[in-house]
Parts: C-alpha cells; structure tokens; sequence
C-alpha cells in the first residue's frame, strides 16, 4: 500500500513539473491599437502571406488580440486598402495609433516592441521622401550619382551602427532586417540607375559603368526565404534580376518588354535563385506581369511553356494554365459567347442585349485578386476619359456583396461558379475584353493594370 502511495506521488510530483514546464514554455504576446477614421472594423495579422489572425475593432474603434506562442519575425497588419510591416518577438505588448487620412505618416508604435517598430516605420518614411530626390540624380553622370548615392549609404550605414549600440540586447533577427530596411533601397536605386538613365539620355543608350559600382553585390544573400515578402528585400532582388537581364544586351525599353526579354528574365531567375519558393514566386510574379503589361491576348507562348518547366509549385501552375488556356477562349474579330448576368436586384440580363450596339468595357474582376478601392479609382479615371464606351463590371465569385463606390450600381454584375463565362475566367484573375458596336472583340485580354490599354480605349472610343 505505501507502495502504491509513493508511485502515485511521484507521478503527482512529474504531472506538476510537466505543467509548470508548459506554462513556463507558453509566452502571449500582444498586439492592438487604435485606428482613427478606420475603413473598415478589421486588422488582419499576416505573416508570409498566411493569415495569423483577425482582429475587430470596438466601438471606440481600438482592438487588442493575443498571439500564443508567436514567433518572432516579420509580420504586416491590413486595415482597409493598406498595410505595413511590423517586426514581433515574444511576450511584447505592442501597441500602434493611425489615422488612415494619412496612414503611414501617422503610424507610431507604443508598449514593448515599439522601439523597433518605430524605427521601422521611419526607415520606409525616409526612403519615402529620398525617392523625389532620385528624380533628379538619376539623370545626373555616373561619377556624380555614385558620389551622392554612396555618401547617402554611409549615413545609412551610421545609422544602423548607432541603433544597434544604444539597443545591445536587440535580437540578430531584427538587426538583420533594420539593415536590409536601410540600405537595400539603396541598392536597389544602384541597380535602377542604368535602366531609368538611360530614358532621359539622348541617345538612349545605357551609361556605361565599371564592375565597383556594383560592389556592395558581394554582401548579398538572394535567397532569403523569410525576406522575400519584405518590400526593401524583394525590390532589390527584382532590379537586380532585371538589371542582369539588359546586361545581356537588351536594348532600354519603354512601354513592354519584348519576349526575348522575358525569356531571358525567366532563365535569370531560374539560374541565380535556389531557393525554390523565391524562385518559383519570381517566375510567377513575372510571367503574369508581362503578360498583363502587353494589355492584349497576344500570348508569349514560349515564356508559359519555360514557367511551366521551371516553376515546382503545383497550384501556381495549375492556375498559369488557366490563364493560358482562358486567353485562348476569346477569339479576336468573333463575337463574345452569350451568357446571363444578374443585377444587384437579383434581375439576369443576357451579355449579348446589354451590349448590343454599344462599344463596351466588360471587366471581370475577383475581390482575391483586386480591391475596390483602385477598381473605384481606375473605373472614373476611365469613364471620364473616354465617354463613349459602356463600362461594365462583373464579379466572378457568385456573391452579391462587395458594390462599388463611386460607381453605378446599375453597371455592376455578377455572376455565379457555374456560370458559362467561366469557361474563359478559370483562372480567376481579372480580366477586360472590349467589344465594338458590332458585337466583336477587339481585344479579348486587355489589362486595367496597364498603361498599354489606353490605345484601344482610344480607337473603341472613337469608333462611332
């Protein structure tokens, strides 16, 4: 019996280790604020592009919300149509203020992990306001851009040396990212120079620079997985790929790139990125950005098939397929398929009677893939622009939610999963297809994105 008392204190005494040890290994860290004149009643926390949490603000419009167990690193809240980065360690308590009037320059941090945050926030203002002054430096010889860019570096460089003296407890994580947060713009304005110089230079030709304007090259690591949703990161990494692209002796272009162009580019990316997510976003992120820049259905039938040897992410080229196969869907000079609509009165309307006659704009766009706010925008830039045309929109995900501002109602449709036009917008992505008075399309893949679509809203707009 004494026996069976003493192993059952023991396994007691081992249960209350075990549960002190958990709740010793379990830390809460907190992240909340206050958002004046909010946009909507939510913050999403992100990290890597995965939703961490949501947070909805009271009526006093604060929030507050626990992370268990957060890892520390970079993360980004969204409220309304911004974001901004935030850097997060365990057990901090932090806490910002905004006014989304003027969001970033309002933006400050409180609580434990403001110090941070704070200087983060006051690198991206900075690199901000430097921005305007490269307008002008970019122009400037090579001798003179260097000497301003480089000194500018140098302070950059000191400032970096002066938060890490008076923050010695400050992680290696963080110093890492405040460094990249600091100079890689920097960087990437040297990788810039040649390519933006060359479009105010007279002959039009690229300056000619020597291999120590590209020194600081040596200290760079590209392949940085948890960097490269950080913009400093990422924007670097994406001149540096161009830049090393026209050095294989592409000539300075303005309005799109050619195909060899983009081959090129893809086989870059392929051969100087190892990192398989980096690489595989790089070869999406390009691939779609090209085609989308040509603004038409004239596919790069080349560039899809390399994307689709190089890229090991099932799902991107599932859905870069899509795209492929979608533009392939609309034939130029034909007329579009019929198909039904429905209204914001639940009322259907077949395509072919709502266009009948009129030089129409049909945009079919996914709240996944576009926000309101630039549709909103971009849509009365345009229709005041080129009155002429009909402008339609129709949201592809079946639900009879998210109207417009600033747009007719009476212009905005939507259409369900199952619907015909699906057979063309497999991708999900936003697509235009412009149609004349006559019923045919005349360009069956144009981009809202692009400014290469103004052209065709020139010639529709003035087709009576």
């Amino acid at each position: 019996m004494n026996n069976k008392i003493l192993i059952l204190l023991q396994l007691l005494s081992l249960s209350f280790l075990i549960s002190c040890e958990t709740e010793v290994k379990e830390q809460t860290t907190y992240f909340g604020g206050k958002i004046i004149n909010p946009k909507s009643n939510r913050v999403i926390l992100y990290s890597m592009e995965q939703v961490i949490d949501t947070f909805l603000l009271d009526e006093h419009q604060k929030f507050i919300g626990e992370l268990k167990n957060a890892n520390e690193g970079l993360y980004y809240f969204v409220h309304g149509n911004e974001n901004q980065y935030i850097y997060i360690e365990p057990q901090d308590s932090l806490m910002l203020r905004l006014n989304t009037w003027d969001f970033d320059e309002t933006l400050s941090f409180a609580g434990k992990g403001a110090d941070r945050n704070n200087m983060l926030i006051d690198c991206f203002l900075a690199d901000e306001k430097e921005r305007k002054n490269f307008y002008q430096l970019n122009k400037q010889e090579v001798d003179v851009f260097k000497k301003v860019t480089d000194s500018l570096l140098a302070t950059k460089l000191v400032t970096y040396n002066d938060y890490v003296l008076e923050h010695p407890d400050e992680t290696e994580g963080f110093n890492e990212v405040l460094k990249v947060a600091l100079t890689f713009p920097i960087y990437s304005r040297f990788e810039r120079y040649p390519i933006i110089h060359s479009k105010y230079a007279e002959d039009g030709h690229f300056p000619e620079v020597d291999d120590s304007f590209y020194d600081y090259r040596k200290n760079i690591d590209i392949d940085k997985d948890t960097m490269m949703y950080f913009p400093p990161y990422s924007r670097y990494i994406r001149n540096y790929l161009y830049n090393e692209t026209y050095a294989l002796g592409h000539r300075p272009m303005r309005n799109e790139y050619t195909p060899d162009f983009t081959l090129d580019l893809l086989n870059i990316i392929d051969d100087r990125i190892t990192s398989q997510s980096t690489k595989n976003a790089f070869l999406k992120q390009t691939l779609v950005s090209h085609f989308y820049n040509k603004s038409s259905d004239q596919v790069n039938l080349e560039a899809f098939d390399l994307f689709l040897k190089s890229s090991t992410n099932e799902k991107d080229k599932t859905q870069i397929q899509s795209l492929l196969n979608d533009s392939k869907a609309i034939t130029l000079g034909n007329e579009l398929p019929n198909f039904e609509i429905t209204d914001y009165t639940n009322s259907n309307h077949s395509i072919h009677k709502l266009i009948k006659d009129k030089n129409t704009f049909l945009l079919f766009w996914n709240p996944e893939y576009v926000s309101k706010s630039y549709l909103s925008s971009r849509l009365v830039y345009l229709q005041e622009k080129f009155p002429n045309i009909h402008f339609q929109l129709i949201k592809t995900d079946g639900l009879d939610v998210e109207k417009i501002e600033k747009l007719d109602i009476k212009n905005q449709f939507y259409i369900n999963k199952d619907n015909l036009a699906q057979t063309f917008l497999s991708s999900k992505m936003t697509r235009t297809i412009l149609v004349n008075h006559n019923g045919k399309v005349v360009n069956g893949f144009a981009s809202i994105y692009s400014n290469n679509l103004i052209p065709y809203l020139e010639d529709l707009n003035n087709n009576q």
